[in-house]
């Protein structure tokens, strides 16, 4: 005789958990000007799959109408990537003001999120053919076409309020002020401070303020 017994009490728990709401996975969640992480609500419980996986473990599928992705060896540090020869990860900014992220290197795979503010920098971590995958400040990302990527540098205020200095010392004088956010251009960097270009104005702030440049990285 077969005994139902884990499957009836898996089927009871399941039951008495309250309904949660649905959310609509085909469409991507936008990360406005501002940045704001969303979590994407949980699916209510599908008390049929629960019973299938607790009788037998299936192999996972690609959803309908998106290719399965191949695996794509992430870099475990600095190395070159395989397209470009250039450095991973590194930084970048998006050239555009609309920038899709997918869930996978191809055109078949679903947008996740759509990246809405123009210049901001993002990171690079691993290149596959013409896509990028990248993360932004908050850790969000995806792959992107290279396309809506640019070289030009560009870097977050990480601080509550940051003042730009006439020269790279504590000392100098304050040029502007800058709230947390505000994305400027990147200039040249010494081993602790970095030149930046922000509504007009240009000046010198500590790169522990900054997300956008590597803690040892010198531009001239």
């Amino acid at each position: 005789m077969m005994n139902f017994g884990p499957i009836a009490a898996l089927l009871v728990a399941l039951a008495a958990q309250p309904a949660l709401a649905q959310q609509d996975e085909t469409r991507p969640r936008l990360r406005p000007a501002d940045l704001t992480a969303t979590a994407p609500a949980q699916a209510a419980p599908d008390v049929a799959a629960a019973l299938a996986a607790a009788v037998a473990t299936a192999a996972p599928e690609a959803e309908e109408g998106e290719t399965a992705p191949r695996e794509i060896a992430l870099p475990k540090g600095p190395t070159r990537g395989p397209e470009t020869n250039l450095p991973l990860p590194r930084f970048v900014s998006l050239s555009t003001d609309r920038g899709n992220v997918r869930r996978g290197p191809s055109l078949s795979h679903r947008i996740d999120w759509v990246f809405l503010r123009r210049d901001m920098p993002l990171q690079v971590t691993a290149e596959y053919g013409h896509w990028r995958r990248v993360t932004d400040r908050e850790g969000v990302g995806g792959w992107m076409h290279y396309a809506m990527l640019s070289g030009v540098r560009s870097v977050i205020v990480d601080a509550e309020t940051l003042l730009l200095r006439a020269r790279p010392r504590p000392d100098a004088a304050v040029v502007a002020q800058l709230e947390a956010g505000v994305v400027a251009r990147l200039g040249e960097c010494e081993p602790d401070w970095c030149r930046l270009t922000a509504g007009g104005y240009r000046g010198w702030a500590p790169k522990t303020e900054l997300w956008g440049v590597a803690p040892d990285e010198i531009r001239d």
